[in-house]
């Protein structure tokens, strides 16, 4: 069987809620208990490390991908890395043979990342699944962005639902086996 990767958006700020950390935790150990491989940013910061921490725990395969000008932030443990020259190829690279991106309820980088992703997908250059972990509704806000978008014809009904909003760990990784 090809290998299975999944490209996870994450925080880099150690100043949030630890639930999403531990939810953070749970959607790793899914993966990991299915057989996929993590992609990440790579970083040891925030949400990112503990990612990473969980898969290195778990002995399973990380790939971190960062952008030059943040070496030094690197996650030591990484299965490989790969470095990119700007945040767009980075982003790109991460997504690379990827069959899932999932977003985890993080800051405007994340939200930059499922958006282009989502968008890649509608436009046919994202083959892979699209998810966004709505932990206690973090993504509601713009969950009912989007569905204003279709109420208003600026987004396709078909093109929204391929973005797909888990309300819990276990319903992602139900979508994940």
């Amino acid at each position: 069987m090809a290998e299975r990767k999944a490209v996870v958006f994450c925080s880099a700020s150690g100043d949030i809620d630890p639930k999403y950390n531990e939810a953070a935790r749970e959607v790793v150990r899914a993966l990991h208990s299915y057989g996929w491989t993590l992609v990440s940013g790579g970083s040891w910061r925030g949400t990112m490390g503990v990612i990473a921490d969980e898969m290195k725990r778990l002995g399973g395969k990380h790939v971190g991908v960062l952008p030059r000008f943040m070496a030094g932030l690197e996650y030591d443990g990484l299965t490989e890395i790969h470095w990119a020259d700007t945040m767009a190829e980075r982003k790109e690279r991460m997504r690379q043979g990827t069959q899932a991106a999932i977003a985890l309820p993080g800051g405007i980088g994340t939200l930059d990342e499922i958006i282009e992703t989502h968008v890649l997908a509608k436009l046919g250059r994202y083959g892979g699944k699209v998810y966004a972990l709505n932990l206690d509704g973090f993504f509601d806000p713009f969950k009912a962005l989007l569905d204003h978008y279709v109420a208003t014809g600026m987004l396709d009904p078909r093109d929204r639902e391929l973005l797909v909003f888990a309300d819990t760990v276990e319903e992602l990784a139900d979508y994940l086996k």
